[in-house]
């Protein structure tokens, strides 16, 4: 089996909790690390470095303080399952290491959890560490997954309600508009932009409200530059010093744009930030359609 194949139970897949792309980054590397055909203990620390996060689409200059503040932020953290009429709360990790000289941490997983990460599980769902490379909106990780899951499929009806429930939205976004353009439509965005799948989705009514959303997706047709490296099709704008710093400051002002942002983050180290992002080829992408809004011209 691969060893960059995620494995997840669906139970996982499928409850309450709330991560950060970084914190969900650093979880999924970890499960890479778990051997797929043998019998898992919490005994094991699995580690994960700062390649491997660059790797999944975070800044080299920034990797090493991003992963070791998403290990301290998800060394606390917890997940909701529900299983067999029962709600199970339990924590992703037991312990954390640190290694700086090699720019590794190790994660020991909490022991209730590891049958879900495993394919020990009687259902589970399985996906590629690349597949969400790019993709640095928590909520599209997790609407990724929610997905692969049908990927058989091609279709899959989600309330909006069960929705809110596992991403743990609390009071956030009360008004789906505001849910639709934050969660939804970034989601959605990201997915098309990084992952293999092409997403569309329909919104379903119940009355006048909105109460479902009804994805349907398929695997994207392999690109020209995918079948010849030495073509590519992907523009990278090498911008001046001073439409980085203008767009920079601009860019940390998007509500939609907030996801980027580590916990209490100031305005101000977000904007740098994302100055450092327009500089890189990769993550430049996501901002591109915000930047022609904001007034670019290529």
């Amino acid at each position: 089996m691969d060893k960059n194949q995620i494995v997840k139970s669906n139970q996982v897949i499928e409850a309450s909790y709330q991560l950060s792309a970084v914190e969900q980054r650093i979880v999924l590397a970890a499960i890479c690390r778990i051997p797929k055909s043998q019998e898992i203990t919490d005994d094991v620390l699995y580690p994960v470095s700062v390649h491997e996060l660059q790797l999944l689409g975070v800044h080299e200059k920034t990797a090493y303080r991003d992963l070791k503040e998403g290990i301290n932020r998800l060394y606390d953290r917890s997940i909701n399952l529900t299983i067999e009429n029962k709600s199970i709360k339990m924590r992703w990790v037991q312990e954390i290491q640190f290694l700086d000289s090699q720019g590794t941490i190790g994660i020991r997983f909490s022991k209730p959890i590891l049958p879900f990460i495993s394919n020990l599980s009687r259902e589970f769902t399985k996906y590629a560490l690349s597949d969400i490379a790019g993709i640095n909106s928590g909520y599209g990780i997790r609407i990724y997954e929610l997905l692969v899951q049908y990927k058989s499929i091609g279709k899959r009806e989600l309330s909006v309600e069960s929705m809110r429930k596992m991403l743990e939205l609390g009071t956030k976004y009360p008004l789906f508009a505001d849910f639709k353009k934050r969660v939804i439509d970034t989601a959605v965005e990201q997915i098309n932009e990084y992952s293999p799948l092409e997403v569309k989705y329909e919104q379903k009514k119940t009355g006048r409200k909105v109460t479902h959303i009804c994805f349907s997706f398929k695997e994207k047709a392999r690109k020209i530059s995918q079948l010849n490296p030495d073509s590519s099709t992907d523009k990278f704008y090498k911008l001046t010093d001073s439409q980085i710093n203008m767009f920079g400051n601009q860019l940390c002002q998007l509500p939609e744009l907030s996801h980027l942002a580590v916990g209490n983050q100031s305005y101000e180290a977000l904007a740098s930030k994302i100055k450092e992002m327009l500089r890189d080829p990769v993550q430049q992408k996501q901002f591109i359609p915000h930047l022609k809004n904001l007034g670019f011209k290529p």
